[in-house]
């Protein structure tokens, strides 16, 4: 399964990869709205949004690059490991 996580913090990048690797997920992680951002994202399984630690202009990027694709999003406040968990345990079943 794919996994893209788009805002969270940049120095737990390293531990939201660990923890997609655990669920045997691969994880592409976007603190940032680097150049070229629409075309890195590809087409993931499942679609992480940390909404408070992220623009708008990121966020409405993101949703219309996976417009129409058999993309799950899943929105939440808190960019914490302990919220990734919840998402991961919930869509990957």
């Amino acid at each position: 399964m794919s996994v893209v996580i788009i805002g969270g913090n940049e120095c737990m990048e390293r531990q939201y990869k660990d923890l997609c690797q655990e669920y045997r997920c691969r994880a592409k992680v976007f603190t940032k709205m680097n150049g070229g951002f629409k075309n890195k994202i590809g087409s993931p399984d499942l679609m992480v949004l940390f909404t408070n630690t992220m623009s708008h202009k990121m966020m409405r990027c993101a949703l219309s690059e996976t417009k129409g694709q058999n993309t799950v999003i899943a929105r939440c406040h808190s960019s914490s490991v302990t919220a990734l968990k919840a998402i991961l345990e919930t869509h990957t079943q």
